[in-house]
Parts: C-alpha cells; structure tokens; sequence
C-alpha cells in the first residue's frame, strides 16, 4: 500500500472531461489495491489566461514538483488562437516541461487487433505495429532563441532557431538504445541530416553512442522517408528516437495506425532507463478537440492508458499498471467504441460509457 500526491491539470476543450476519467480510473485502482491517491487540481492553458492572466502560473509549477506525477488534459481552443497573441494556452506545456526537466516524451504506439478493421490501412499493414516513440522534449525549434516577431523596414518577419546539444542527443540516444535493448532489439533514429546542421549533429552524437549498444541493430532515417513507412511498412519499427519537432509530427500520424488520436497516451519524463524516474508527466496525445468539447463523446482511451504509464513509471506500480491495461484491451476487445473508432453502422458509446466499462474491469 502507498500514498501517492498526483496533480491534476484538466486545462480546456475535451481536457476537462478525460482528465475526470483518469482521476475515477485512479480512485478505481487505489481501492482495489489499497493506495490513497491525494489529488489537487488547477489552471493551465486557456482556463488559466481567462482566471489569471497567464498560461502557467509559478504556484502550479511549485505544486507540480512538490507532487509524484502530474495527470494533463489538454489546453488550446479558438477563443485564444490569436496568432498575434502574447500569451497563449500552449505556453502552460511547454513551460512545464523545461521547469520540470521532462526531456523524454515516450509515446508508445500499438494497434489493438480488435481495430485493425477500423483502419484505412490494410490489415496485413498493421499486423505487429507496435512502436515506442522517445521524442525529445525541451530543445529544438520550441525552445530555441531566438523565437520572435519583428517589423524590420515595416515589413514583419519571424524566426524560429532549432537548437541541439551533445548532451540533450546523448541521453535521448542512451535511452533509445536502453529500451530497445529490452524490447525487439531495434533502433531507428529520425533526422535531416540532409538539409539541417541540428540533424546532422544528432547523427553524428547517435553513431558516436552506437558502438556501447552492439546488440541493438540501428538505422538512421530522414524524417521525409519515416512519414512514408509509417504508412507503408510500420511493423519494421521498434524504437524510434527523434527531435521535438520531427516527434511532434510523426507521432500524431503513428496514431492513425492505432485508429484515433483519443487511442494514445504519452509520458513525459526526466531519467534515463533503468533509472528510477520520478516525476513524470501524463497527458494523452488528442489535444483539446473544441469541436466536440462538451458533448461527452470523447475517447478516454488515451487518459486511461496514461493512468497505466503514470502507475508504471513515477509510482513503480506494475501490477496496477498492468491491470489498467488488462481493462482497456479487454473493454476495446468487447466490442464498445467511441464515435471517433466507430466503424458505420457501429453505435458509439459516450466518454462516461467506455470509461465505466474500463473501470468495471479494474475493479474486478
């Protein structure tokens, strides 16, 4: 048994209502298996400029590091899409990230066999898809300065600066190299080497790194190919590295395999494998989707599955992990769908449906 602080972060759209899901699926776990989950919630994103003024306040990032995980919604919506704005919803994730040092976003990416009909891709396509995605978080073009609008001679102007380290490749490339280690063997590292200085550094650090892991096979790939295999030929992935950008974009396609964005979950957390990692933070990969926001249609698939990741990896719970886990398969295997894994002709289930259906499981 164990008593465990968890900070709840629901922010705006569809956030909200997955993010209540997860909570009941924690609640759900502690009274099956005897743990106290003490639960504190606040403003982030769009929630928090329209109370505060701000995307992210010091007093949430305080109250985030004082906790043992962090579960997030999701934050944007088009009464905040000013592209001229100053302060704005996305602020609040990326500004947590570099405050609580969650370098390693890892998205893994499975294709339940009960959906591969769902898809637009033939089934012998996705046979085997399973792929675990370790997208650098706090470097790159995100977090690169400059990073402004200007008027120069009264023409505007922008600029973005992708910038990388040896160190922050180094210990993606290291944790990549782990994992694969402990899964099919299998490493591909996604880059422009091609075009960008920023790729062809984090090649070079990645093949330096290469020889410590001989048993690990490993191939480099130019992010314009991986978007084609993604489609073409996923089950040839295991583990894939990448940068924040290039990982943003092709993890969102990866989730097409898997029949939805409202299917995958994310963690975002600050050590290496084999290490104890500690805080961590949770959130689904769908973003907030303010054009069903408020309907209870909402897949919760993603949050349950990030409930699984935020037991397994901040709180060194396996079993509950596994059980969480164990609930969604068999829920998605039974037959229940949300409208956005509907195929024609199927009734969808509402948000509250499947996540009682899981849940019911859990408890056995």
């Amino acid at each position: 048994m164990g008593d465990y602080r968890i900070l709840v972060l629901p922010g705006d759209g569809i956030g909200p209502e997955v993010t209540a899901e997860g909570v009941r699926a924690l609640q759900t776990v502690g009274a099956r298996f005897g743990h106290t989950f003490e639960l504190s919630e606040d403003l982030v994103g769009g929630a928090a400029i329209d109370a505060h003024g701000t995307a992210l306040r010091q007093e949430t990032i305080d109250a985030a590091r004082l906790a043992d995980a962090v579960l997030w919604g999701a934050v944007g919506g088009p009464q905040w899409d000013d592209p001229r704005g100053s302060v704005r919803p996305e602020q609040a994730i990326l500004g947590i990230r570099a405050a609580l040092g969650l370098w390693a976003n890892l998205r893994p990416v499975r294709v339940d066999a009960a959906l591969v009909g769902n898809s637009t891709l033939r089934p012998e396509v996705l046979a085997g898809v399973d792929i675990v995605v370790i997208r650098e978080l706090t470097s790159g073009v995100y977090f690169g300065k400059p990073q402004e609008r200007r008027t120069i001679e009264g023409r505007r102007e922008a600029v973005d600066t992708m910038y990388y380290n040896e160190t922050e490749v180094a210990r993606v490339a290291h944790l990549g190299f782990q994992l694969a280690r402990g899964r099919r063997g299998r490493l591909a590292s996604v880059d422009k080497a091609n075009v960008l200085d920023t790729s062809r550094l984090w090649r070079e650090v990645v093949m330096e790194i290469r020889p410590q892991y001989p048993d690990v096979t490993y191939e480099n790939v130019l992010v314009d190919a991986m978007a084609m295999h993604l489609i073409r030929r996923p089950a040839a992935f295991d583990v894939v590295i990448t940068e924040n950008l290039f990982g943003d974009i092709l993890t969102d396609e990866a989730s097409m395999l898997a029949g939805s964005l409202g299917m995958l979950p994310s963690a975002s957390l600050r050590a290496g494998a084999g290490e104890a990692t500690g805080l961590g933070l949770y959130e689904p990969i769908h973003g907030s989707a303010p054009d069903i926001a408020g309907q209870g249609i909402a897949n919760p698939i993603g949050m349950l599955r990030c409930v699984a990741l935020l037991l397994r990896h901040s709180l060194g719970l396996e079993a509950e992990a596994a059980a969480v886990e164990a609930a969604v398969g068999a829920t998605i295997e039974s037959g229940l769908r949300t409208a956005d894994i509907a195929a024609s002709g199927e009734r969808p289930v509402s948000t509250r449906e499947m996540a009682d259906a899981v849940l019911g499981r859990i408890s056995g």
